[in-house]
């Protein structure tokens, strides 16, 4: 009996990598983007990823390719754990340093931007997988060129709104913030930081104080004055099914592969700052482990793993049983 046991002690071990590795395949699912001010994501994926209308959608598609505006609300980063300024470099704000959204970054004077003015405004959300955490918003400072990359040195250095879990509305975080006072064109950054993972997402919503929706401060218009709309509930799930994340009610798995052409979380392979795993199978499992963000699926994905993965336990501990067996047998002879 004690052989028998420690026969499957080895087994577990030997599959334990294995096993964490299953349980947590196509867990990642898509989580959100700012609707009001519309981020530019939004308004792209508003547009059609395969026909926008604006000249600065149009060139960001061309940058990026449709899918990552398919992947609309996946602008993340798993790992984050508030590390925002040290692991997002400057001139990559928008895509939060991902390849596969890099058409967010252009510096341009006409992205459709949303008329915005000083005083208490309410925000929204849209959050195709709501979770617990925090929303930062901040501002460009007075002077902000749009026709120059988005640095960290743009930003107020202190959030102009800053709350925990706000309330969930029909699909949406609603919360309100005092909006300081500017003139002509400028751009809020949004952080949400999860409080439940290290994962945190970023958008980029383009903004006009007084005058028409496409009035810069400096720089010269590049392209007709168009206001953004956010995308519909049924626009996001008549696209589901071309998404390569999941949705959380919205349809659409997951898939695996490399950043520019899936969207699990885990596949980040473009970002040098993030790390890379190494070495033996256990230490590969447990970093794959800390990095992924679980983000509240069904279930059914983890059950299909954990089944498969008990079925390769016991398949492993009849491997070893054996083996003891013939050892023992030949010891016998």
């Amino acid at each position: 009996m004690p052989g028998r046991r420690t026969v499957a002690r080895i087994a577990a071990l030997g599959v334990a990598p294995l096993a964490l590795s299953l349980v947590n395949v196509n867990t990642a699912q898509a989580h959100g983007s700012m609707t009001d001010p519309v981020s530019r994501v939004s308004a792209c994926f508003a547009e059609g990823p395969e026909n926008p209308q604006s000249a600065a959608c149009k060139a960001a598609v061309k940058s990026s390719g449709t899918q990552a505006f398919y992947d609309w609300n996946e602008v993340n980063i798993p790992d984050a754990a508030g590390r925002h300024q040290q692991i997002i470099p400057d001139g990559k704000l928008c895509s939060a340093g991902r390849d596969k959204y890099k058409g967010l970054d252009l510096p341009r004077t006409d992205w459709p931007s949303s008329k915005m003015s000083a005083g208490e405004h309410a925000f929204s959300y849209k959050a195709t997988a709501p979770h617990k955490g925090s929303f930062e918003l901040y501002i460009t400072k007075a002077g902000y060129d749009a026709s120059e990359p988005l640095k960290w040195s743009d930003l107020e250095s202190k959030p102009f709104a800053k709350v925990s879990d706000p309330q969930l509305q029909g699909g949406e975080y609603k919360f309100k913030g005092e909006v300081p006072k500017r003139t002509g064109r400028h751009l809020i950054y949004s952080i949400w930081q999860r409080s439940d993972s290290p994962e945190a997402f970023y958008t980029c919503s383009d903004v006009t104080f007084g005058g028409s929706n496409g009035a810069a401060t400096r720089g010269t218009d590049t392209g007709p004055k168009r206001a953004p709309a956010a995308p519909s509930d049924s626009q996001i799930a008549g696209n589901a099914g071309k998404s390569t994340v999941s949705h959380h009610g919205h349809g659409g798995p997951a898939k695996s592969g490399t950043d520019g052409k899936a969207g699990t979380h885990s596949s980040h392979s473009h970002d040098t700052t993030w790390p890379k795993s190494s070495g033996n199978a256990r230490q590969q499992g447990a970093e794959a482990q800390s990095r992924l963000a679980e983000t509240g699926d069904d279930g059914s994905t983890r059950l299909i793993a954990v089944a498969g993965t008990g079925v390769l336990l016991l398949g492993s501990a009849l491997t070893f049983a054996a083996a003891r067996r013939r050892t023992a047998g030949r010891r016998q002879d």
